[in-house]
Formats: structure tokens, sequence, C-alpha cells
């Protein structure tokens, strides 16, 4: 990795729970994700000096933050940390623009971004001789991240910002977190509980369980693992609904009928049209649910998307129903859920072709009125 790294070893105990974590980030946004009480806060609070780790180390670039065995320990106003809350926590008695400036002022020098591009970027023109009272819960949490940004930061933390959201502003400031990520060269460590806004925001992803890294990497390769969605959404939640994420690029557009090709390595699935040109990236959520099985290639059909595959593993999912692992081309894997009869008359087993039928396509950008993606 090259540009700006953030170093991070600490232990650290709290009222019988125990946080041990290692890890490095570049630039660009490293995904936190885990159950609650997993350490997730925890450990942005160390990096930020909001708390003091019993041992370790937390280095951004040559700049100590914490040295246990040295003894250093740099107060958090000196550590150039900017941190956005799960609350704005933006102060009622000033306006938008006054709480604005307040992050610049406690820089006294040019921030990570001019004031006006971080107003045009966030969309606060409209918001400035506002207070607080007056601002939804998506445009609070804006200018909470306007500030930050003007407190000229060297590393971005953010802490679950879109938990106290409903759905509609959640809609509303994921294109603008979206902005922040392609503009600025500075590692964002962006916290939630939620699976899909890891998978639309991140660029790696690290997972926490019980205090400890329970897995790291890239986006797609961390969370198609059935054991890690255990992790993250409980039994019970990764028995309903296993999940393939898939890193897509635009092929073409059928302009007639307003739908774009995805090539997804191996394979090729229709969409309704994106804003996006030939070549652009897009990442994919398939839901086991949403995918079924033919032993034959199907026709008069009306569901468009149907991929050969071939049968890599058959594996219970309660009484009634199996999950069939598919593999698509040299390196896709999907899975499909079926029940126990439908696998029994398909007569299907490991090393058998099939056909695999999409019923519905997840982008990351589509999100539900649960907050996971549709």
């Amino acid at each position: 990795m090259s540009g700006t790294q953030l170093s991070v070893r600490v232990t650290q105990r709290v009222e019988g729970f125990a946080l041990d974590v290692a890890f490095e980030a570049g630039p660009g946004v490293t995904g936190i994700i885990g159950p609650s009480g997993a350490g997730k806060s925890m450990t942005l609070g160390a990096i930020a000096g909001l708390a003091r780790p019993q041992s370790g180390r937390i280095a951004l670039d040559n700049r100590v933050f914490v040295d246990t065995a040295r003894g250093v320990f740099m107060p958090p106003e000196q550590r150039r940390v900017g941190y956005v809350f799960q609350e704005a926590r933006l102060f009622p008695h000033l306006s938008v623009a006054e709480n604005l400036d307040y992050g610049a002022r406690r820089r006294g020098g040019a921030g990570t971004m001019p004031r006006a591009e971080v107003i045009d970027l966030l969309g606060l023109g409209a918001l400035l001789d506002r207070r607080p009272h007056r601002l939804s819960g998506g445009e609070a949490q804006r200018v909470a991240i306007g500030r930050a940004l003007l407190s000229a930061p060297q590393l971005l933390l953010m802490d679950e910002p879109l938990s106290s959201l409903d759905i509609r502003r959640r809609r509303e400031i994921m294109p603008f977190i979206e902005a922040l990520h392609r503009r600025l060269d500075l590692p964002i460590l962006f916290v939630s509980h939620n699976i899909d806004e890891i998978v639309r925001l991140a660029d790696r992803v690290l997972v926490l369980h019980g205090g400890r890294v329970a897995a790291c990497g890239e986006v797609a390769e961390v969370l198609n693992r059935l054991d890690v969605q255990s992790l993250i959404l409980g039994e019970d939640g990764s028995a309903a609904d296993p999940a393939t994420i898939i890193e897509a690029r635009v092929s073409h557009h059928d302009d007639a009928h307003h739908l774009t090709e995805l090539d997804i390595g191996g394979a090729t699935l229709a969409v309704a049209e994106l804003a996006l040109a030939p070549g652009a990236r897009v990442r994919l959520r398939l839901h086991a649910r949403d995918i079924a099985l033919a032993t034959e290639r199907p026709t008069a059909l009306s569901i468009q998307n149907v991929i050969e595959a071939k049968i890599v593993e058959i594996k219970a999912a309660g009484p009634s129903q199996v999950d069939v692992k598919l593999a698509v081309g040299a390196e896709l894997r999907l899975f499909a859920r079926i029940t126990n009869r439908a696998a029994e008359q398909l007569q299907l087993a490991t090393g058998r072709p099939v056909w695999a039928l999409v019923k519905s396509v997840a982008l990351a950008s589509d999100m539900s009125e649960s907050g996971r993606m549709a």
C-alpha cells in the first residue's frame, strides 16, 4: 500500500471486556464491522485518544500516537484526527456556518479541503444560516462531516454515522460519503453494523468479534465467507440468507431496452440501465433466495439472467432447505437456496452442471427499508 498508513496494535481491558487488535489501513475506506459489543467503537476511541490502551502502538506514518513501551501518549487534540460520531454533536447555539468555522479554527491553518469545496461537496450551501434544531438528521451529519474535514485531519474516523438515521436520510447522505471517499486521499475508518453499508462504501473490510480481528482483506474476499456472514449477522441471519458479493464491470448498454450488461467474470448480468460508462466498476450482491436452479437450459422464461454453472457443494440449511454452492467460470462462486424436495427431484449432486436463474440483482446503491440492500 502507498500513501498515508495507519498502524494499530492495541490491548485494552475495560469492565471485563478485552480488546486485542492489530491492523493497518491506507488511503481509502476501511470498513470495520461486527456484532454489537465486538469492540468497534473502542478501537476508534483508542485511535482518537479518547481512551488510553494498556499496551500497544498506534502510528500514522512516522507520527506516533501511542507507544506504551516508550511511554508515549499523544493528546487527542494533537493527533489531527477527524471524528464523526453516531450523533452529529453540533453546537446548538451556533449556525451551520459557525459550526463549520469552529473546525477550521481548531487548526488555525489550511484544512484538508478549502471551505468552499467542503460546502459544495456536502451540499451545505443552503443550510449555512440555519441552527442545528432546523436540520434533518442527514443534514446534521453532513455538517458534522464538514466540520471534521475543516479541522485538517490526516485521518478520518466515522463511528456508525448512519445508524441513527431512517432509510430516507440514509439514502440522502450515502452519495455525499461516496463523494468524500473519491475526493480524499487519506485513511477513513468507517464503523458500521450494517453489512450493506460496508459493501457500498468500503475498499477493504476489518471484521471484529469478541474484541479480536476475525478477518480482514478485500470486501468481496472477506464478506463472501459464510463464517464471516454468520459472525456479522448471527447464526439466524446467516442461515436466513447467504449472499455473494461480486465485483462487476459495465460491459455495454442496451439502449433499446434501457438495460446495462455487466461482466461478472465468466458470465454477464442485465440490470436496469446505469448512468455509468463502459468499463466502470460496480459492486453487486446476489442473495441465495433470489437464485433458482434448472438442470436443463430453460426456454420461454421471463427471467433473463440465466448463468451456466457447476455444483461445488450441497449443504443443509435447516430441516427443509439446502444451500447449493455453484462455480461460475474459474473464480466466481454463487449460492442458491432451494428446498430439500427440489434438490431430490432434480437429482442434484456435486459436479453436476446446472443453470442458475437469477431473479433479482441488488446493486450496492440499492437499500431497502431495513437499511439492507433489497
